[in-house]
């Protein structure tokens, strides 16, 4: 019995020892996988702290960065006191996700709900953005099987900063903005075609916006921040932001009153004699400088004419574009010009009878009168055809040409505002005709910049100066002029001197253009009327116009005036004399420009007037 008690006990014993060598084999299994695993947790631990770490965490800070534009102000444009002439808005844009319009709730004061979805927010809306309720609501509803855009729908466009308000106080689900700069014309009408417009772009298309935009236009900026999972900013989230810098300020030479009243003073004439257009030129006499460059019927550049680009034979602007025959006004450079060749004197006796024929070619003046003999003086006072016609034919035609080449009658007038260049052949290919006709104005066409050119030269001593219309411009704080073109002593202040006192007396008794005479003021001008094609094959429209100096005793404004076909009134000294006079008489005062001291000293207009 004991050796059998003794074979159970150590069966018993081998059945413990085998049974705790199976658990312990278990435990160091499972040990040995925990390692496993540990190791492999701590090696990826490791792998994603030190090398997949950073990657991730970009990742993750990509997918809740979001980066929005700052776009750059556009560039103001001020007038010579720095009134704003164009500026720049922040406007914005209203966007909805449709698909969460639905989730809009209407509730009343107490906190109650009175209305759900498209329907109630179209009542909320209207109101604010200036619409039809229905028409809205239909256009929240959309097309729900049309998911592309649905989250993108563009509620309203350029809409001002309290409109923004009030929508955002809905508090609608999906609304968000963005900001934009749209263009804004504080004066309406007042220099439009000049001051041009920009596009929806914010580009510019005509005028100072496009030929200026390099400088108008600034550098947008950017900035970026977190948003969560539900589109909410996270306060402690990431923010960067590189700021817009705004365009450059342009200085223009334009007085915004001179410039008002030259447009309101154009345009009643224009309207007044039924005539196509008109425009007005006012200038610095000594500097060059553009007070005024109106045009009648200006447009709004706010609401600018775009039907009009890129048609043939339309102008935005012709005070820049238009180029005519500038008629008598174009004898003053013929008599300027043999005055400085010395081959005449105020005083010089002149022929002048009503018909004269040279070379074949038969001409007339304007009304018929008998034959006479009329000083130089006396051949500009009348504005004779016939004695301009025996005046320029004291000189060869390349001497006259040189002095319109001289005057800038061949050439723009250098504001890079694409102005017209006129119209003027070399004398080479002058038929039998245009030879005599470019003597008293016509077979030339000019600009009204370039024709008022010619009497600024002459109040400007004989100095011939570029006209400007953009003083400098201001770029980060810091203010750079505009460089001017070097001056050019075409004739002699001499020659000057006794012009003016010749131009004064077409202003005088019996001389065309005595409408133009401001009270307290001695003027010194011509007018020009000038036979103009009427579109259908004939010449019998006309084109009216008169160029001056004021004061005449000492010029400080040059001032042109042209009026196109008109239909009434026709004559230059009838129709834009007047006009002279009207913005002349309104910024002598304006400016400070002191009335004239004496009267004018006239020369006589015939030689028995001379002699007595």
């Amino acid at each position: 019995m004991a050796a059998r008690g003794a074979r159970s006990t150590q069966r018993s014993t081998q059945r413990t020892t085998a049974k705790r060598a199976r658990h312990d084999k278990r435990q160091n299994l499972i040990l040995g996988i925990v390692l496993i695993v540990s190791a492999l947790f701590a090696g990826r631990l490791v792998y994603v702290q030190t090398i997949a770490g950073p990657a991730l965490a970009q990742a993750a800070a990509d997918s809740r960065s979001f980066s929005s534009m700052i776009v750059a102000p556009r560039g103001d444009i001020v007038d010579s006191e720095g009134h704003v002439l164009a500026t720049s808005v922040s406007t914005y844009k209203l966007i909805l996700d449709l698909d969460k319009v639905p989730e809009y709730e209407l509730k009343d004061d107490d906190g109650e709900v009175i209305g759900r979805g498209a329907s109630a927010l179209a009542q909320q809306l209207a109101p604010i953005l200036g619409l039809d309720a229905n028409v809205l609501g239909a256009r929240l509803v959309g097309n729900p099987e049309e998911s592309r855009g649905r989250q993108y729908f563009v509620l309203a466009r350029r809409v001002s900063a309290d409109v923004r308000q009030q929508v955002a106080a809905l508090k609608i689900p999906g609304f968000s903005d963005e900001v934009s700069s749209t263009r804004n014309y504080p004066n309406g009408t007042v220099a439009g075609p000049l001051l041009g417009w920009v596009n929806d772009e914010g580009d510019g298309v005509t005028g100072i916006e496009s030929v200026y935009s390099g400088l108008l236009t600034g550098t947008n900026g950017e900035q970026t921040y977190e948003l969560g999972a539900a589109g909410q900013l996270i306060p402690t989230g990431s923010r960067t932001e590189t700021p817009a810098v705004p365009g450059c300020d342009i200085h223009l030479t334009i007085d915004l009153d001179i410039q008002y009243t030259a447009e309101q003073v154009i345009t009643d004439t224009v309207n007044k004699y039924g005539a196509s257009w008109g425009a007005v030129v006012v200038m610095d006499t000594r500097t060059g400088r553009l007070l005024a460059l109106a045009d009648s019927n200006p447009y709004d550049p706010g609401k600018p004419p775009t039907d009009r680009l890129g048609k043939k034979n339309e102008m935005l602007s012709p005070a820049l574009q238009a180029s005519y025959e500038p008629g008598s006004t174009g004898k003053v450079l013929t008599v300027l010009t043999a005055l400085e060749e010395g081959v005449v004197t105020p005083t010089t006796p002149i022929e002048d009878p009503y018909r004269l024929t040279v070379d074949g070619q038969t001409f007339t003046d304007h009304s018929e009168h008998p034959d006479q003999i009329l000083t130089t003086t006396g051949v500009l006072a009348e504005s004779a055809n016939t004695g301009t016609v025996n005046i320029g034919n004291l000189m060869t035609d390349e001497t006259r040409y040189s002095y319109m080449e001289r005057m800038g009658w061949t050439s723009t007038p250098g504001l890079n505002m694409g102005e017209s260049g006129g119209q003027l052949r070399p004398p080479d290919q002058w038929d039998g005709r245009t030879r005599f006709t470019t003597m008293f104005g016509q077979g030339v066409a000019v600009s009204l910049l370039q024709n008022t050119g010619v009497f600024n030269t002459i109040g400007n001593q004989g100095m011939h100066v570029d006209p400007v219309l953009v003083d400098g411009w201001t770029c980060d704080g810091e203010y750079t002029a505009n460089e001017a073109s070097e001056p050019d002593q075409v004739v002699s202040p001499e020659s000057s001197d006794m012009m003016i006192r010749m131009l004064e007396s077409v202003t005088h008794d019996g001389g065309t253009g005595v409408l133009a005479a401001v009270e307290g003021y001695r003027v010194a001008g011509k007018t020009g009327t000038a036979q103009t094609a009427d579109g259908a094959g004939g010449i019998t429209a006309t084109t009216a116009s008169f160029v001056g100096l004021v004061p005449a005793d000492d010029p400080q404004l040059t001032i042109g005036v042209v009026v196109y076909k008109p239909t009434s009134g026709f004559f230059g000294g009838t129709v834009a004399a007047p006009v002279f006079q009207d913005v002349a008489a309104f910024t002598l005062p304006y400016l400070g420009i002191a009335p004239s001291g004496e009267e004018a000293d006239t020369y006589p207009r015939t030689p028995d007037e001379d002699a007595g």
